[in-house]
């Protein structure tokens, strides 16, 4: 009955989980978030709200201050829709860098000292990696790099940056054809066991290894072809010109959801700092 029922769920773990999964998990997150809350708002106001949640953070000692932005990134996390697969991936890497500490902390003799400091440390972790996490899935390439270069980023630096969001598909698609190229040129072991299925697994990470450099050499021929098409549709020029930089950023504009966003953000930080401070269950150091 046991062996069944690990059958069973290796069936489903390896359904659910596949290239195609990946793909579209990742490509969701990238790109498949505009119609949600945090994607409406301005993108000059999202950078600077990551800016305070991606730097504060590191510099509070104080738990139920760094328990409330916690919960306010989680919010936000929450209306901004993002992908399963990232969510996974986020919990999976705080655990991994401080989270299993705590826990041998709890279960090996630890004192209260030991855990708040453990603590203290996951929470920080966790609230600059969701507060990117929210911010970066609601941005897509053309309002990030607005973004950037209103704030006086360098325009190439600005487009680097939107041209990495843009060759994320063009990754994806390359990967996925040089898998099915190792798939008919190969064999792979049969999955009738939970054994078969291991080794099915193991097969499927040499096949990503050796995929990793006919990727790279791929994508860099493709983004060659990419660049000469901007050249010839004159992207120097359009760089330089200033004209054609204030019609890009015109569509920047604040709106009553910024403002809201903003003061509510402010708001429940003031409240947390102060609940911080009346319990005086830590002092505060920035």
């Amino acid at each position: 009955m046991r062996c069944i029922m690990l059958e069973k769920l290796s069936e489903n773990i390896f359904d659910k989980v596949s290239i195609d999964f990946l793909r579209n998990q990742v490509l969701k997150n990238a790109y498949g978030n505009n119609d949600t809350v945090i994607a409406a708002l301005d993108p000059r106001i999202l950078l600077l709200w990551y800016l305070f949640f991606g730097l504060v953070p590191w510099f509070m000692d104080n738990v139920i201050l760094l328990l409330g932005m916690f919960l306010l990134v989680a919010v936000t996390a929450r209306l901004a829709k993002i992908a399963p697969l990232v969510l996974f991936l986020f919990c999976l890497g705080v655990f991994t860098q401080t989270g299993y500490l705590l826990l041998v902390s709890l279960f090996f003799g630890g004192n209260g000292e030991t855990v708040v400091s453990l603590l203290i440390m996951t929470l920080k972790v966790a609230v600059v990696s969701l507060a990117s996490v929210t911010v970066f899935s609601g941005l897509d390439p053309d309002r990030l790099a607005n973004g950037l270069e209103w704030f006086g980023c360098p325009e190439r630096f600005s487009f680097s940056i939107s041209f990495g969001y843009r060759m994320l598909p063009i990754l994806m698609e390359e990967f996925q054809n040089i898998l099915l190229s190792y798939r008919l040129r190969g064999n792979a072991p049969a999955r009738d066991t939970l054994a078969g299925k291991v080794k099915w697994l193991v097969y499927q990470v040499k096949v990503i290894m050796s995929a990793f450099y006919p990727l790279m050499l791929n994508t860099a021929k493709r983004s060659r072809t990419t660049v000469e098409a901007l050249e010839l549709k004159g992207y120097r020029y359009a760089s330089r010109n200033m004209a054609v930089k204030r019609i890009r950023l015109a569509s920047l504009r604040l709106k009553k959801a910024d403002i809201w966003f903003v003061g509510l953000s402010a708001v429940w930080t003031a409240v947390c700092l102060g609940l911080s401070q009346w319990v005086g269950s830590g002092v505060l150091q920035i």
